[in-house]
Protein backbone atom coordinates (compact mmCIF):
# COMPACT_ATOMS: atom_id res chain seq x y z
CA UNK A 1 0.00 0.00 0.00
CA UNK A 2 1.23 3.55 -0.70
CA UNK A 3 2.37 5.99 1.95
CA UNK A 4 0.09 9.03 2.06
CA UNK A 5 0.69 12.28 3.95
CA UNK A 6 -2.33 14.53 4.56
CA UNK A 7 -1.38 18.09 5.52
CA UNK A 8 -4.25 19.88 7.24
CA UNK A 9 -5.59 16.51 8.37
CA UNK A 10 -7.85 18.03 11.04
CA UNK A 11 -9.54 20.55 8.76
CA UNK A 12 -13.10 19.74 7.72
CA UNK A 13 -12.13 18.43 4.29
CA UNK A 14 -8.84 16.94 5.49
CA UNK A 15 -10.49 14.95 8.28
CA UNK A 16 -13.08 13.48 5.93
CA UNK A 17 -10.34 12.60 3.45
CA UNK A 18 -8.41 10.76 6.17
CA UNK A 19 -11.66 9.01 7.12
CA UNK A 20 -12.09 7.87 3.50
CA UNK A 21 -8.50 6.60 3.32
CA UNK A 22 -8.87 4.59 6.53
CA UNK A 23 -12.25 3.29 5.44
CA UNK A 24 -10.64 2.10 2.19
CA UNK A 25 -7.96 0.24 4.19
CA UNK A 26 -4.99 2.45 3.33
CA UNK A 27 -2.65 1.46 6.14
CA UNK A 28 0.18 4.00 5.96
CA UNK A 29 -1.42 7.41 6.47
CA UNK A 30 0.33 10.32 8.16
CA UNK A 31 -1.59 13.41 9.27
CA UNK A 32 -0.11 16.86 9.89
CA UNK A 33 -2.17 19.63 11.50
CA UNK A 34 -1.70 22.41 14.05
CA UNK A 35 -5.02 21.89 15.88
CA UNK A 36 -5.89 18.69 17.78
CA UNK A 37 -9.66 18.10 17.87
CA UNK A 38 -12.19 15.54 19.12
CA UNK A 39 -14.88 13.37 17.49
CA UNK A 40 -17.27 16.31 17.03
CA UNK A 41 -15.03 17.48 14.18
CA UNK A 42 -12.93 14.40 13.32
CA UNK A 43 -14.91 11.56 11.73
CA UNK A 44 -11.75 9.49 11.31
CA UNK A 45 -11.57 8.94 15.07
CA UNK A 46 -14.21 6.22 14.65
CA UNK A 47 -11.47 3.98 13.25
CA UNK A 48 -8.88 2.10 15.24
CA UNK A 49 -5.72 4.08 14.63
CA UNK A 50 -2.62 1.87 14.20
CA UNK A 51 -2.46 2.71 10.49
CA UNK A 52 -2.71 6.48 11.10
CA UNK A 53 0.02 8.63 12.69
CA UNK A 54 -0.72 12.25 13.63
CA UNK A 55 1.89 15.02 13.98
CA UNK A 56 0.92 18.30 15.66
CA UNK A 57 2.84 20.77 13.47
CA UNK A 58 2.14 24.27 12.13
CA UNK A 59 2.92 25.21 8.53
CA UNK A 60 4.18 28.63 9.64
CA UNK A 61 6.12 27.95 12.84
CA UNK A 62 7.16 24.34 12.15
CA UNK A 63 7.91 24.55 8.43
CA UNK A 64 11.39 23.04 8.68
CA UNK A 65 10.09 20.17 10.82
CA UNK A 66 7.36 19.45 8.27
CA UNK A 67 9.92 19.34 5.46
CA UNK A 68 12.12 17.00 7.52
CA UNK A 69 9.13 14.76 8.22
CA UNK A 70 8.21 14.61 4.53
CA UNK A 71 11.78 13.86 3.49
CA UNK A 72 12.04 11.14 6.13
CA UNK A 73 8.64 9.61 5.39
CA UNK A 74 9.24 9.38 1.62
CA UNK A 75 5.52 9.43 0.78
CA UNK A 76 4.05 8.24 -2.49
CA UNK A 77 1.38 10.94 -2.24
CA UNK A 78 0.93 14.23 -0.41
CA UNK A 79 -2.50 15.87 -0.20
CA UNK A 80 -2.43 19.40 1.19
CA UNK A 81 -5.53 20.98 2.76
CA UNK A 82 -3.60 23.37 5.04
CA UNK A 83 -4.55 27.01 4.51
CA UNK A 84 -6.23 30.01 6.06
CA UNK A 85 -9.53 29.52 4.29
CA UNK A 86 -12.09 32.05 5.50
CA UNK A 87 -13.05 34.77 3.05
CA UNK A 88 -14.52 37.64 5.08
CA UNK A 89 -11.88 37.60 7.88
CA UNK A 90 -9.13 37.83 5.27
CA UNK A 91 -9.90 41.55 4.99
CA UNK A 92 -8.94 42.06 8.66
CA UNK A 93 -5.41 40.62 8.46
CA UNK A 94 -4.71 40.08 4.74
CA UNK A 95 -0.97 39.74 5.29
CA UNK A 96 -1.54 36.62 7.40
CA UNK A 97 -3.40 34.93 4.54
CA UNK A 98 -0.41 35.56 2.28
CA UNK A 99 2.07 34.45 4.95
CA UNK A 100 0.35 31.08 5.33
CA UNK A 101 -1.16 30.39 1.91
CA UNK A 102 1.74 31.66 -0.19
CA UNK A 103 4.98 32.22 1.74
CA UNK A 104 4.87 29.22 4.12
CA UNK A 105 3.54 26.97 1.36
CA UNK A 106 6.28 28.02 -1.06
CA UNK A 107 8.96 27.49 1.59
CA UNK A 108 7.68 23.95 2.20
CA UNK A 109 7.46 23.11 -1.50
CA UNK A 110 10.97 24.41 -2.09
CA UNK A 111 12.18 21.92 0.51
CA UNK A 112 10.53 18.94 -1.21
CA UNK A 113 10.62 20.00 -4.86
CA UNK A 114 12.81 17.04 -5.82
CA UNK A 115 11.48 14.56 -3.23
CA UNK A 116 12.32 11.05 -4.52
CA UNK A 117 9.40 8.71 -5.15
CA UNK A 118 6.67 11.35 -4.90
CA UNK A 119 4.01 10.40 -7.45
CA UNK A 120 1.60 13.28 -6.86
CA UNK A 121 1.22 16.31 -4.65
CA UNK A 122 -2.49 17.16 -4.60
CA UNK A 123 -3.09 20.83 -3.84
CA UNK A 124 -6.52 21.86 -2.60
CA UNK A 125 -7.16 25.14 -4.39
CA UNK A 126 -10.46 27.07 -4.58
CA UNK A 127 -12.91 28.36 -7.22
CA UNK A 128 -12.69 31.68 -5.36
CA UNK A 129 -9.66 32.37 -7.56
CA UNK A 130 -12.05 33.05 -10.47
CA UNK A 131 -14.04 35.79 -8.73
CA UNK A 132 -17.57 36.53 -9.93
CA UNK A 133 -18.22 34.66 -13.15
CA UNK A 134 -20.93 34.59 -15.78
CA UNK A 135 -22.01 31.16 -16.91
CA UNK A 136 -20.28 27.90 -16.10
CA UNK A 137 -16.53 28.16 -15.46
CA UNK A 138 -13.99 25.74 -16.89
CA UNK A 139 -10.47 25.05 -15.64
CA UNK A 140 -8.92 27.38 -18.22
CA UNK A 141 -10.85 30.46 -17.02
CA UNK A 142 -8.66 33.47 -16.11
CA UNK A 143 -7.89 34.17 -12.47
CA UNK A 144 -9.79 37.20 -11.17
CA UNK A 145 -9.79 37.06 -7.34
CA UNK A 146 -12.04 39.42 -5.37
CA UNK A 147 -10.71 39.02 -1.81
CA UNK A 148 -7.38 38.62 -0.02
CA UNK A 149 -8.19 34.95 0.55
CA UNK A 150 -8.88 34.37 -3.14
CA UNK A 151 -5.77 36.32 -4.16
CA UNK A 152 -3.63 34.27 -1.77
CA UNK A 153 -4.95 31.01 -3.24
CA UNK A 154 -4.35 32.25 -6.78
CA UNK A 155 -0.80 33.26 -5.86
CA UNK A 156 -0.21 29.84 -4.28
CA UNK A 157 -1.39 28.11 -7.45
CA UNK A 158 0.92 30.21 -9.61
CA UNK A 159 3.84 29.54 -7.27
CA UNK A 160 3.21 25.79 -7.54
CA UNK A 161 3.03 26.03 -11.32
CA UNK A 162 6.60 27.37 -11.37
CA UNK A 163 7.81 24.30 -9.47
CA UNK A 164 5.96 22.06 -11.93
CA UNK A 165 7.46 23.82 -14.95
CA UNK A 166 11.03 23.97 -13.67
CA UNK A 167 11.39 20.87 -11.48
CA UNK A 168 8.61 18.58 -12.79
CA UNK A 169 7.08 18.78 -9.31
CA UNK A 170 4.01 16.50 -9.65
CA UNK A 171 1.34 18.94 -8.49
CA UNK A 172 -2.33 18.26 -9.24
CA UNK A 173 -4.74 21.13 -8.53
CA UNK A 174 -8.25 20.45 -7.21
CA UNK A 175 -10.91 23.16 -7.01
CA UNK A 176 -14.20 22.19 -5.39
CA UNK A 177 -17.30 24.26 -4.81
CA UNK A 178 -19.07 24.92 -1.50
CA UNK A 179 -18.53 21.82 0.55
CA UNK A 180 -20.80 20.88 3.44
CA UNK A 181 -21.67 17.88 5.60
CA UNK A 182 -21.46 16.47 9.13
CA UNK A 183 -18.51 17.58 11.30
CA UNK A 184 -18.23 20.98 9.58
CA UNK A 185 -17.11 24.11 11.42
CA UNK A 186 -20.09 25.46 13.36
CA UNK A 187 -19.86 28.96 11.87
CA UNK A 188 -20.53 27.68 8.34
CA UNK A 189 -23.94 28.56 6.90
CA UNK A 190 -25.58 25.11 6.95
CA UNK A 191 -24.70 23.94 10.50
CA UNK A 192 -25.02 27.50 11.78
CA UNK A 193 -28.58 27.80 10.48
CA UNK A 194 -29.58 24.54 12.17
CA UNK A 195 -27.91 25.51 15.45
CA UNK A 196 -29.35 29.03 15.53
CA UNK A 197 -32.83 27.68 14.79
CA UNK A 198 -32.55 25.24 17.71
CA UNK A 199 -31.38 28.08 19.96
CA UNK A 200 -34.23 30.36 18.86
CA UNK A 201 -31.79 32.84 17.32
CA UNK A 202 -31.83 34.47 13.89
CA UNK A 203 -28.99 33.87 11.49
CA UNK A 204 -27.72 36.95 9.60
CA UNK A 205 -28.34 36.39 5.89
CA UNK A 206 -25.84 38.55 4.03
CA UNK A 207 -27.31 40.42 1.06
CA UNK A 208 -30.57 38.56 1.50
CA UNK A 209 -28.93 35.30 0.46
CA UNK A 210 -29.11 35.96 -3.28
CA UNK A 211 -25.51 34.85 -3.94
CA UNK A 212 -25.49 31.54 -5.81
CA UNK A 213 -23.41 28.69 -4.39
CA UNK A 214 -22.82 25.15 -5.62
CA UNK A 215 -23.18 23.01 -2.51
CA UNK A 216 -21.61 19.56 -2.62
CA UNK A 217 -21.38 16.90 0.07
CA UNK A 218 -18.03 16.30 1.73
CA UNK A 219 -18.09 12.58 0.94
CA UNK A 220 -18.51 13.30 -2.77
CA UNK A 221 -15.62 15.75 -2.59
CA UNK A 222 -13.41 13.28 -0.71
CA UNK A 223 -13.95 10.66 -3.41
CA UNK A 224 -12.97 13.26 -5.99
CA UNK A 225 -9.78 14.14 -4.13
CA UNK A 226 -8.87 10.45 -3.90
CA UNK A 227 -9.42 10.07 -7.64
CA UNK A 228 -7.24 13.12 -8.25
CA UNK A 229 -4.53 11.64 -6.06
CA UNK A 230 -4.53 8.34 -7.93
CA UNK A 231 -5.32 9.47 -11.48
CA UNK A 232 -4.67 13.21 -11.83
CA UNK A 233 -2.20 14.41 -14.45
CA UNK A 234 0.58 16.55 -12.95
CA UNK A 235 0.23 20.22 -13.82
CA UNK A 236 -3.50 19.90 -14.47
CA UNK A 237 -6.46 21.55 -12.72
CA UNK A 238 -9.63 19.59 -11.93
CA UNK A 239 -13.01 20.92 -10.83
CA UNK A 240 -15.39 19.08 -8.52
CA UNK A 241 -18.94 20.37 -8.49
CA UNK A 242 -22.63 19.47 -8.71
CA UNK A 243 -24.59 20.19 -11.87
CA UNK A 244 -25.88 23.61 -10.83
CA UNK A 245 -26.01 26.31 -8.19
CA UNK A 246 -28.46 27.23 -5.44
CA UNK A 247 -29.06 30.66 -3.92
CA UNK A 248 -28.02 30.79 -0.28
CA UNK A 249 -31.56 31.78 0.73
CA UNK A 250 -32.93 28.69 -1.01
CA UNK A 251 -30.45 26.48 0.85
CA UNK A 252 -31.57 28.05 4.12
CA UNK A 253 -35.20 27.44 3.11
CA UNK A 254 -34.38 23.75 2.58
CA UNK A 255 -32.97 23.58 6.10
CA UNK A 256 -36.09 25.26 7.49
CA UNK A 257 -38.25 22.72 5.68
CA UNK A 258 -36.17 19.86 7.12
CA UNK A 259 -36.38 21.08 10.73
CA UNK A 260 -39.96 22.40 10.55
CA UNK A 261 -39.26 26.10 11.02
CA UNK A 262 -40.48 29.19 9.19
CA UNK A 263 -37.84 30.97 7.10
CA UNK A 264 -38.94 34.37 8.43
CA UNK A 265 -38.37 33.21 12.02
CA UNK A 266 -34.84 31.98 11.36
CA UNK A 267 -33.14 34.70 9.28
CA UNK A 268 -32.33 38.38 9.53
CA UNK A 269 -31.24 40.11 6.33
CA UNK A 270 -28.01 42.14 6.62
CA UNK A 271 -25.77 43.88 4.10
CA UNK A 272 -23.64 41.85 1.72
CA UNK A 273 -20.06 40.94 2.59
CA UNK A 274 -17.25 42.95 1.05
CA UNK A 275 -16.04 41.28 -2.13
CA UNK A 276 -18.75 38.61 -2.10
CA UNK A 277 -18.87 36.88 -5.48
CA UNK A 278 -22.40 36.97 -6.85
CA UNK A 279 -22.11 33.55 -8.42
CA UNK A 280 -19.73 30.90 -9.49
CA UNK A 281 -20.80 27.62 -11.02
CA UNK A 282 -17.90 25.51 -12.20
CA UNK A 283 -17.77 22.79 -14.84
CA UNK A 284 -16.59 19.39 -13.59
CA UNK A 285 -16.74 17.62 -16.98
CA UNK A 286 -12.98 17.04 -16.97
CA UNK A 287 -12.93 15.18 -13.63
CA UNK A 288 -15.98 13.18 -14.62
CA UNK A 289 -14.40 12.14 -17.92
CA UNK A 290 -10.90 11.34 -16.60
CA UNK A 291 -11.77 9.94 -13.17
CA UNK A 292 -15.26 8.54 -13.67
CA UNK A 293 -16.23 10.74 -10.72
CA UNK A 294 -19.62 12.31 -10.14
CA UNK A 295 -21.54 13.49 -7.04
CA UNK A 296 -24.13 11.07 -5.69
CA UNK A 297 -25.47 12.67 -2.48
CA UNK A 298 -28.39 15.05 -3.06
CA UNK A 299 -28.61 18.36 -1.22
CA UNK A 300 -31.78 17.35 0.73
CA UNK A 301 -30.14 14.06 1.78
CA UNK A 302 -26.98 15.87 2.83
CA UNK A 303 -28.94 18.50 4.77
CA UNK A 304 -30.65 15.73 6.73
CA UNK A 305 -27.26 14.22 7.59
CA UNK A 306 -26.09 17.56 9.00
CA UNK A 307 -29.31 17.90 11.03
CA UNK A 308 -28.79 14.39 12.43
CA UNK A 309 -25.16 15.20 13.29
CA UNK A 310 -26.21 18.36 15.15
CA UNK A 311 -28.79 16.35 17.10
CA UNK A 312 -26.24 13.65 17.97
CA UNK A 313 -23.63 16.11 19.25
CA UNK A 314 -26.03 18.76 20.56
CA UNK A 315 -24.76 18.77 24.15
CA UNK A 316 -21.18 19.30 23.00
CA UNK A 317 -22.16 21.83 20.33
CA UNK A 318 -23.82 24.03 22.95
CA UNK A 319 -20.49 24.59 24.72
CA UNK A 320 -18.54 25.30 21.53
CA UNK A 321 -17.91 28.80 20.11
CA UNK A 322 -20.28 29.44 17.21
CA UNK A 323 -18.24 32.18 15.55
CA UNK A 324 -14.99 32.02 13.60
CA UNK A 325 -11.95 32.41 15.87
CA UNK A 326 -8.88 33.51 13.98
CA UNK A 327 -5.59 31.67 14.44
CA UNK A 328 -2.56 33.29 12.85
Amino acid sequence: MPKIVVIGSNSFSGAHFVDLLLNNKYNEVVGIDRTPKGPLFLPYLRHSQPQFVYHNLDLNSDNDAIVQLLVGTKPDYIVNFAALSEVAPSWQHPEEWYETNVVALTKMINGIKTLPGLKRYVHISSPEVYGTCAGVVREDAPLNPSTPYAASKAAADMSLQTFFKNFAFPVVFMRATNVYGPHQQLFKIIPRTIIFAKLGKRIPLHGGGVAVKSYIHIQDISRGYLAGMLLGRPGEIYHLSPDGGVAVKDAVQMICDEIGRQFSDVVSVVEERLGQDKAYVIDSTKARAEFGWYPVISLPQGMKEVVDWVETYWNEIQIQPLDYIHQK
